[in-house]
Order: C-alpha cells, then structure tokens, then sequence
C-alpha cells in the first residue's frame, strides 16, 4: 500500500474521467474522492467507464447539487463517452423514474453544458435532432397494444397492468412502455442502468425489486455488472441506499438462477 501512489492513480483517473484537472485542495473529501471513488472505483473492471456515466448522472441529477451535475454532463459530453442523443434520451429517462422538476434541471445543465462545449471549441451549436415521427404508432388502441407488449418483454412478466386508470393506462402503457423505453436514441442496457439507479434512490419497494430483477433476467445486465452498479451507486448516492440496493440484488439474483435452472430441468 503506498499512499502517495494511490493518490497519483487517483489524479490521472479523474483528469480522464473528469476531462478537467484533479482538484489540489487538501480537504478530507477531496483526498477520499481521489484516493477511493477515482483511483479505486472509476477503474475498476466489468462496467465500462460509459455504463458507470449513466449510473453516476442519474445519481448526481437526483442529489439536488448542480455543480456536481453540472462536471458529470459536462465530463460525459466533452469526452464522447455519452453522445447528446444518448444524453438527451437519458434525461426523459430520468424523468419518468425520479420526476419531472429534477429532470427539469437535469435538462437545462445538459443544454447548458452542450453549448459551453462547442463554445470553447470554437463550433456553433448544431441543431437539436428532429422529434418526429415517432417509432411507435399514434393510433391510441395501437399504442395501448404495443405499451402491453413491451411491458410484458422489458419486465419480463407473462401479464400488463390494466388499462382502467390514468396511472397505468395512460401513464404506464400509453407512455411509459408505449413509448419512451422504445425510442431509439438509447439502448436497453443504458435504460436498465439509469433504471435501477433511480429506483434504488426511491423508497417504493416494489420497483426496486421488479427492474433489478428484470435487467437481470433479461441478460441486460449480467450479475457482476450489477455488483459494480452497486458500487457505483454508493460512491455517488451513498452507502445506506446502496446496501438496500445490495440486498435486493442478491435476493433477485437467487430468484433468477433458481428460474433458470427451473427452465433448463424443463426442457
């Protein structure tokens, strides 16, 4: 254990992930954040630099502290870890499953930090991509049918919520799985990890254990990945919500390999 080296490790992780220079104060959270979260987590293997991003946005963007939120869009745009479609889609993500004012927010700094980019590279800001059309139909019993669908897919459940309610009629069939975890501009695993970092910071039990085990079981994330999301997620949202998430995760990943080894003895 050399301390002096961590520390360097620590520096050159954060100039890379951050895109910006290391801080030099010597304040005890500077010292833990160079020494643990950069030079031990940030480098650490199975998630990929761009899948710990998503975790870290959806974390920082819930935590009401704009300057943090504010480095972390900045860091993932600057770098081209996370295009600004991704970056985009990942905010109406957000939206839906930690609420509109944060997202609200979470939306302002991305196009802030979006025009601070090109404007110190000396580039006009591009035109935001087109809305429309959209990838899922219009017609509303249409929709309704294709929300059903993907809800039983992504959830990986052999039933849909009825359509008797606002909630989950127009809410959760109409939009949430009629539309948006269909849109193009993100993929399913990006969808899973801002997900499960959302939910985990709520304290609804059934989502928790629905979208854990579903990224699960759906193979979008595999079960080491999840560990890591773990970690990821105590370094950004803290430890007591994480060791929540850490308990869910193991409860689901029995669940899941005794529905495997079910299936396999089955066929």
């Amino acid at each position: 254990y050399d301390p002096v080296s961590r520390r360097e490790r620590g520096r050159r992780e954060f100039d890379e992930v951050m895109t910006v220079a290391a801080p030099g104060d010597d304040a005890p959270v500077t010292q833990g954040l160079l020494d643990f979260v950069f030079a031990e987590i940030w480098s650490r293997p199975v998630l990929s630099r761009r899948d710990r991003r998503f975790v870290t946005l959806a974390c920082v963007a819930a935590a009401d502290f704009e300057a943090d939120l504010r480095d972390h869009v900045y860091a993932a745009l600057n770098s081209g870890d996370i295009t600004i479609t991704e970056m985009r889609e990942a905010v109406l993500h957000f939206a839906v499953y930690a609420g509109w004012p944060k997202a609200s927010r979470f939306n302002g700094v991305v196009d802030e930090q979006w025009d601070r980019i090109h404007r110190d590279r000396g580039q006009s800001t591009p035109p935001p991509e087109p809305l429309l059309p959209l990838p899922t139909p219009s017609e509303p019993e249409a929709r309704l049918a294709v929300g059903e669908e993907s809800f039983r897919t992504i959830n990986c459940l052999p039933f849909a919520p009825s359509r008797d309610n606002p909630y989950s009629g127009a809410g959760i069939l109409n939009f949430v799985f009629g539309e948006m975890w269909l849109r193009p501009g993100l993929g399913m695993k990006e969808r899973r990890l801002v997900t499960v970092a959302c939910v985990a910071f709520q304290d609804a039990p059934m989502p928790i254990l629905s979208h854990v085990y579903a990224a699960l079981k759906s193979r979008d994330i595999s079960f080491e990945e999840m560990d890591e999301l773990a970690l990821q997620f105590a370094a950004y949202y803290g430890w007591p919500k994480a060791s929540h998430l850490n308990q869910v995760i193991g409860e689901q990943q029995r669940r899941v390999r005794d529905e495997w080894a079910g299936e396999a003895a089955g066929s």
